[in-house]
């Protein structure tokens, strides 16, 4: 008798009733969520200048996501270097396979504008003013729209980080005002298209990358007589791209971004 009280005893409050039954879900729970980040836009986003060919700031903000969510991140990279605004939009619109990736990702990042603002500078080369980029601003922010509008066609809810662009050209050249006011007005544009969308966001970088990882406005390079200031966030090669540091920095920028707005 003794025994079956102390199993009934057992039975009724040790073992979990049906309401606190551990489900397959509390064991889902403890496995990392399934993440697809979706990257598109130029030579930013396709990493030149970052001398791991892993794919720039793309895999570090993968496994930024993954460190700060739990997530499973897999990330698909559709960067091509020296894309304008039309070019990244045709894309979109040719290319089935980021049609098909559109449709499960869950969160997407656009570099787009840097080279929209080059062309304007080549062929304006010897008579450049802050009109000359008038029409292009015009087709650019049209251009923007509808990469929103395709990116969410049959996914209308996906959050957009669109990351600015930068001035390479500010430490060695600090007398080109006018072009930090280009760039200055671009990023505002682009800022101001942001803000008219729900869960569309504008990451800025161009102070970021000029000031460098510690946020010192370059580092001193003395060879002889010449005394030149280099941007240590900047690819050695061609001073144009951001490097290895540099993408770190864009990282940090879209994280921080992204932790301020990104519901999970």
């Amino acid at each position: 008798m003794a025994s079956l009280l102390l199993f009934g005893f057992f039975f009724w409050f040790v073992l979990p009733t049906s309401d606190s039954q551990l489900k397959k879900s509390d064991f889902l729970q403890e496995k990392n969520q399934k993440f697809h980040l979706l990257a598109i836009g130029d030579s930013l986003t396709q990493g030149v200048g970052d001398t791991t060919n892993q794919g720039g700031f793309v895999p570090l903000l993968a496994q930024r996501l993954d460190e700060a969510y739990r997530f499973d991140t897999v990330t698909s990279n559709y960067g091509i270097s020296g894309n304008t605004s039309r070019q990244i939009l045709n894309r979109m619109k040719q290319q089935e396979v980021i049609q098909k990736n559109l449709k499960t990702a869950n969160l997407m990042t656009l570099t787009v504008g840097g080279n929209d603002v080059m062309k304007v500078i080549r062929q304006h080369l010897n008579d450049l003013r802050l009109e000359s980029f008038d029409k292009a601003t015009t087709s650019y922010l049209s251009n923007v729209k509808e990469i929103i509008a395709l990116a969410r066609h049959e996914n209308p809810d996906l959050p957009i980080y669109i990351i600015g662009i930068y001035n390479p050209f500010y430490l060695n050249f600090p007398e080109m005002t006018q072009m930090q006011d280009v760039i200055d007005n671009w990023n505002a544009q682009t800022e101001s298209l942001t803000k008219t969308y729900e869960g569309v966001y504008f990451v800025g970088i161009n102070d970021q990358l000029y000031k460098g990882i510690d946020g010192q406005e370059g580092i001193v390079s003395v060879s002889g007589d010449q005394t030149t200031v280099v941007n240590d966030a900047l690819f050695s090669e061609d001073h144009f791209h951001p490097n290895n540091t540099g993408y770190s920095i864009m990282t940090d920028a879209i994280m921080e971004e992204i932790t301020q707005t990104y519901e999970n």
